[in-house]
């Protein structure tokens, strides 16, 4: 009976996870319209429109220990060849750990802007690493000075978070970041990398809202 009962669980959380990805992607969709609805406390508006990609990650996990834990998974998508519209999307996942005591646990919706050829490359790697493999820095929020954009100088990834209604930068140094080989399945169907859904994929009908919502407020016209 415990081994019927554990199957037909098991059965369950398979068909439940089965549409995950397109749902999520909606999620991401949402995200970046939320945050880029209040102008004076989005990500600023010359940023966007450097950026070379964007990553969205819908409710990324913060563990409730002494040594907290990240865990999230969400897309990519980087400018087409005509530098005009956005490119497919890939799927990615985060891990990774910040030490220091935690209570409670949390999720909170990142955005990351990767602001150069250089980025861009890392994505395109099998594994990389936030602040290790690429620098990495908490960006400005809202009606920026240049001072404060100095770091989109530098850095190669910008982060941005929003936790109960509150939109920051927020440094995610120390985290890995990977593609993320089942969700990219279930967009595509088929085995498929981030670097061909990057530079060669026809973007899947699940994408129409998140591309939408990248055109609407990162296009080069």
């Amino acid at each position: 009976m415990k081994l019927k009962l554990l199957a037909a669980m098991g059965l369950s959380a398979c068909l439940l996870s089965a549409a995950d990805a397109p749902i999520r992607l909606e999620a991401a969709a949402s995200v970046l319209k939320e945050v880029m609805g209040i102008p004076d406390k989005s990500i600023p508006q010359e940023l966007l429109n450097r950026a070379q990609c964007i990553i969205v990650i819908p409710d990324l996990k913060k563990g409730a220990f002494i040594f907290g834990a990240k865990y999230g998974k969400g897309f990519v998508s980087c400018r087409n060849k005509s530098g005009v519209g956005w490119t497919a999307p890939g799927s990615v996942r985060v891990e990774g750990g910040n030490f220091g005591l935690q209570i409670g646990a949390t999720e909170t919706d990142v955005i990351m802007l990767v602001m150069n050829e250089k980025g861009m490359d890392r994505l395109l790697s099998t594994r990389f690493t936030l602040g290790g493999d690429a620098s990495v820095a908490a960006g400005p929020v809202g009606r920026s000075t240049q001072a404060e954009t100095d770091a989109a100088m530098t850095a190669e990834i910008l982060t941005w978070s929003r936790s109960r209604g509150l939109f920051a930068g927020i440094s995610l140094s120390g985290a890995t970041m990977r593609q993320d080989a089942d969700w990219n399945m279930e967009l595509y169907g088929k085995k498929i990398d981030n670097r061909e859904i990057l530079t060669s994929a026809t973007p899947p009908a699940a994408a129409g809202s998140f591309l939408a919502e990248l055109n609407k407020y990162s296009s080069r016209k």
